[in-house]
C-alpha cells in the first residue's frame, strides 16, 4: 500500500460553526499533488466499497458523487473554497474512490464549442 492509498481518518468536522480551519482539512495543502483539476470538472463515485476510516469531508463528497457533481457544487455543499474541494477530490481520485471528468477542450479562440453550449442550455431548460 502506498501513501496515496491511505487517507486521513475521522477528524473534527469543518462544517458550519467549524472549529478546525479550512486549510486543516487538507493538511495545509492548497494544491493537489496530481494534475490540477479545472473548476468545472465533474466527479462521480466509483465502485470502491469501503469508506471505513475516511474523514467526514471525504465521505460527504462520496455521498454527493453517487451522481455526477461539479467541484463548485462540492465546495458549496461543504461550505469550503473550491480550491479545498479540488484538493479533496484529487485525493479521492488518486485512491480510486472517484472518477473525474474534465470538460471538453475549447476551440482555438478559447471559447467553448457550440455543442457544449447547446447541451448546457438544454440542461438549464430542463430544470
Amino acid at each position: 500500500m502506498t501513501t496515496h492509498d491511505t487517507m486521513p481518518a475521522d477528524e473534527p468536522s469543518a462544517g458550519p460553526g467549524r472549529v478546525v480551519p479550512v486549510y486543516a482539512i487538507t493538511g495545509g495543502r492548497t494544491r493537489s499533488s496530481a494534475a490540477e483539476l479545472p473548476m468545472e470538472s465533474l466527479v462521480a463515485a466509483t465502485d470502491r466499497v469501503s469508506w471505513h476510516g475516511l474523514q467526514a469531508e471525504y465521505r460527504a463528497i462520496l455521498e454527493m458523487a453517487d451522481r455526477p457533481v461539479s467541484l463548485v457544487e462540492i465546495g458549496s455543499a461543504l461550505q469550503i473554497p473550491v480550491g479545498v474541494a479540488r484538493v479533496l477530490v484529487s485525493d479521492l481520485a488518486g485512491t480510486g474512490y472517484v472518477a473525474v471528468y474534465e470538460p471538453e477542450p475549447t476551440g482555438d479562440d478559447g471559447r467553448p464549442h457550440p455543442a457544449l453550449l447547446e447541451r448546457l442550455l438544454e440542461g438549464l431548460r430542463a430544470r
